[in-house]
């Protein structure tokens, strides 16, 4: 059982006016991002998540009949973003890689140019963007709830 400081429900959050997404919504907002590019048309579609993942797998071995693999080299600064980009190719059976003495940063993946470029990339960048947006919610309202209440940016002064 956790401290009952850093117990953080949304109960508190509600009482002062604040918006709070929680893991679950996010994990929702997630399957939303994906359904939108596996294509699916219908609530039946969305929810199984099985025979999604078994159209993109379709997908890429259609692209890669019609379509040479390359290699595409992608730096992704943050541990955050490496680890979400390494699971996403993974979930979709590419394996990333790096060569001898390249740095932690960069991540190769070999399929065709154009899965990486409309589906692997475009997908990333919108699960990237949900997790930014509830890593910053939360951390902000972690350190309001925790550490003091005004956590606003320092003040510029002149000179």
């Amino acid at each position: 059982m956790c401290h009952p400081r850093f117990r953080l429900g949304a109960s508190y959050a509600w009482r002062r006016g604040v918006r709070v997404t929680t893991e679950q919504e996010f994990r929702e907002k997630l399957r939303k991002i994906e359904a939108l590019f596996e294509g699916a048309t219908t609530v039946g579609e969305r929810d199984a998540a099985a025979a999604a993942s078994g159209r993109i797998r379709a997908a890429i071995g259609a692209a890669e009949k019609t379509e040479a693999a390359v290699e595409t080299q992608f730096t992704l600064p943050d541990r955050w973003s490496r680890l979400l980009f390494t699971a996403l190719c993974r979930r979709y059976k590419l394996k990333p890689y790096r060569y001898p003495r390249q740095r932690h940063s960069t991540v190769i993946v070999r399929a065709p140019a154009s899965l990486v470029r409309h589906m692997l990339w475009p997908e990333f960048l919108e699960i990237k963007a949900a997790l930014d947006e509830y890593l910053e919610e939360a951390t902000e309202r972690i350190i309001r709830e925790e550490v003091f209440r005004d956590a606003e940016e320092a003040e510029e002064h002149a000179g």
